[in-house]
């Protein structure tokens, strides 16, 4: 038999009650709950499996239902047929949130946010439910998972791979993802994130872009990092290979926000990413009858790695989250 319980000895994946042969492609569906008009809401669960035996790469996107960058990386990856693989089998459910992705909204209809309630409840309320049917259903079957993520609301991240210190099989997928930065954080307690690790199964987390919103650059950086992980598995084929990474990714360790002083209308003076020197303006706060202006600086140096670009904020507004490692 596999060490993968799911995998039996002649390579045949047994998977939500379906059985998945080498070299068949199959779409099923994660059954969660119905709408008040009865209306089945179904999770699509594509899975492409290769005549070699290999990895079981998990690949998901829209755990909150508003982080629409995240639906397109992984929109994009299976519109190119970059999911065939070479070895093993690859697993991609582009909106893990459907109730949220049909609304825009971050939450489950019951208000609960899916990425705090795993592993979940068979019993529980409805995100609760379905996180403990994948955490049940499918990472059983899984080696790796890529999941992709956007920030909140209109605080714009720039594009990052997100891993725990002192995890070296973390810090290596992320030095071969080569996301422009790599921001050590620790697991959030009932995060999808925080259940992988406790099943053994590594899990690199991408960051990029804000809700609502999709941006090609972050798209590319994602696409571009999940085909270089994937070449690194052995699992990509040649066709696909992506571009040379011509900078290697920048870690990150430890980082603060810096929030506003005053409610009024934002104008952004630095671009995300960059890099910062003490006191070099950030934004300019004004109101809107041009009495009052309030000049944000930096208070140490750092790359900004999220921006507030809302064009309103109020007192008190978390506006920049910038690195404070030494240069």
């Amino acid at each position: 038999m596999s060490d993968k319980p799911f995998i039996d000895d002649k390579n045949v994946l047994r998977i939500l009650d379906e059985e998945v042969f080498p070299g068949q492609h199959k779409r099923l569906n994660l059954h969660t709950a119905k709408l008040f008009t009865t209306s089945a809401v179904e999770v699509p669960v594509i899975i492409e499996r290769s005549k070699k035996p290999g990895p079981v790469v998990l690949i998901t996107a829209g755990i909150h239902g508003d982080e629409i960058n995240g639906v397109e990386i992984v929109r994009q990856f299976l519109a190119r047929k970059m999911n065939r693989p070479l070895k093993g089998t690859i697993i991609c459910i582009p909106v893990l949130n459907v109730f949220g992705f049909l609304n825009m909204q971050r939450e489950f209809p019951d208000g609960r946010d899916l990425n705090r309630i795993f592993p979940g409840t068979k019993k529980g309320p409805l995100a609760s439910r379905f996180a403990y049917q994948l955490t049940n259903e499918i990472l059983p079957a899984v080696d790796y998972v890529i999941d992709f993520h956007t920030g909140g609301a209109k605080r714009f991240n720039a594009a990052q791979t997100r891993i725990v210190k002192g995890d070296d099989q973390l810090k290596n997928l992320a030095e071969v993802f080569n996301a422009p930065f790599t921001v050590f954080s620790s697991n959030l307690k009932s995060s999808f994130r925080t259940t992988c690790k406790n099943l053994n199964i590594p899990i690199l987390l991408y960051e990029g872009g804000k809700s609502s919103d999709n941006d090609p650059g972050i798209t590319k950086h994602g696409l571009d990092g999940l085909r270089r992980v994937l070449k690194h598995l052995g699992m990509l084929k040649a066709e696909f290979d992506p571009p040379k990474a011509v900078k290697s990714t920048v870690f990150i360790e430890k980082t603060k926000w810096l929030r506003a002083k005053y409610s009024g209308l934002l104008h952004l003076k630095v671009e995300i990413g960059q890099w910062v020197e003490k006191k070099e303006v950030l934004a300019v706060i004004t109101d809107p009858y041009g009495s009052f202006k309030h000049v944000m600086k930096s208070r140490s140096a750092g790359h900004i790695i999220n921006v507030n670009q809302s064009p309103m904020v109020y007192q008190g507004d978390a506006l920049f989250h910038i690195s404070t490692d030494d240069d």
